[in-house]
């Protein structure tokens, strides 16, 4: 049974358990967040989502606080909004920059989207600026965390959505860092490098260290996104595919993904080299009578295939031929395959590397 209560003057329903923010937003109401991620617990830590309550002493932050029977809201009032400006100066104020490149991670504009919305000068307040970069010789996880505003997503995404609690946070105040345990490299934590906290970080403070790469071929920032699934596994986890000029420069996870919802193993996340990878076949090979393997054409190759197929056939049965396909190759390549041995041969000899 729905209940009712009041946003910006219009009646709208929410259920038991839904949070202010919850509702607002199934109502399309724009709430600014920075500590927000939907698929985490709700922290009230950036203060950005606060709202006006009728009857409430203070504001309060919508993220955290249960929707009731009867509640007026106000979620953009004159004094909302100046507070919320002036958080914003102050969080921008710390950090070494705000505009990051969008190769760094799905979310990594979150900061710098916000500062336009606002109009915020980002010279008006300057001071020490807050958090040390982090030297780590991973392959996969920039850590440069003085772009860190301590929203603490990542060490929240790792522990809350990936059970690993490989980083955490050090110091309090001023001080506070993102670390692993005694302060080490990603690589000697209990990180799997899933890519999660890239994924769902606001500002680029831990970034896809193999997608910049391709900075430079992506100047105009203008990307290209591909919604398909990864091949690796029987999850089906859905990926956005990012490519400049037809060339593969990042992955991001797909947020909507019915079987990941935002989630990606570091083969999902980072094992896409091999697309473009300069040692790749580029023509079929048949091995000559010298022992070595030359180039031919498919005709010949098929031909040849087929020929060696016959004879295991014929010479020692159907259950000698048995078929492996490869995570690497597209679905429809592994669903060919299997009808290949079951229509072929009439047997169930298949598997696919990736079930492993």
């Amino acid at each position: 049974m729905s209940d009712k209560m009041q946003i910006d003057g219009i009646e709208v329903t929410f259920s038991e358990g839904e949070t202010v923010l919850e509702v607002a937003q199934r109502h399309q109401k724009e709430i600014p967040t920075l500590c927000y991620d939907p698929r985490l617990e709700p922290f009230g830590g950036c203060r950005l989502c606060i709202v006006e309550v009728e009857g409430a002493r203070n504001p309060m932050a919508s993220c955290t606080t249960k929707a009731t029977s009867g509640m007026i809201v106000r979620t953009a009032t004159g004094p909302i909004e100046t507070y919320r400006k002036t958080l914003l100066e102050m969080v921008i104020s710390e950090n070494r920059e705000v505009d990051v490149h969008p190769l760094s991670g799905y979310a990594s504009g979150e900061l710098a989207d916000l500062r336009d919305k606002y109009a915020i000068n980002e010279a008006k307040i300057t001071g020490t600026k807050s958090g040390t970069t982090k030297d780590d010789d991973n392959p996969f996880i920039l850590r440069d965390y003085d772009l860190c505003i301590s929203c603490y997503r990542c060490v929240r995404v790792c522990a809350e959505q990936e059970g690993d609690h490989a980083i955490n946070v050090m110091n309090r105040g001023f001080r506070t860092q993102i670390t692993t345990e005694f302060d080490g490299l990603l690589k000697d934590s209990a990180c799997t490098f899933c890519g999660q906290c890239i994924q769902t970080c606001p500002t680029g403070a831990l970034a896809d260290k193999k997608a910049l790469r391709a900075v430079d071929e992506v100047v105009d920032a203008t990307l290209d996104k591909t919604r398909t699934i990864c091949p690796y596994c029987g999850v089906g986890c859905s990926v956005d595919v990012l490519t400049k000029d037809k060339k593969i420069v990042g992955i991001h996870p797909a947020m909507d993904g019915p079987a990941n919802q935002g989630a990606l193993c570091v083969k999902g996340q980072f094992a896409y080299d091999f697309v473009q990878h300069p040692d790749r076949l580029k023509a079929p090979l048949i091995r000559g009578e010298d022992g070595e393997l030359h180039e031919a054409a498919w005709e010949d190759a098929l031909d040849k295939a087929a020929e060696g197929f016959r004879k295991v056939d014929s010479e020692h049965g159907r259950y000698s031929v048995y078929g492996i396909a490869s995570g690497r190759a597209p679905s429809e390549a592994a669903y060919l395959m299997q009808k290949f041995i079951r229509v072929g041969f009439g047997t169930n000899y298949i598997d696919n590397c990736s079930r492993a």
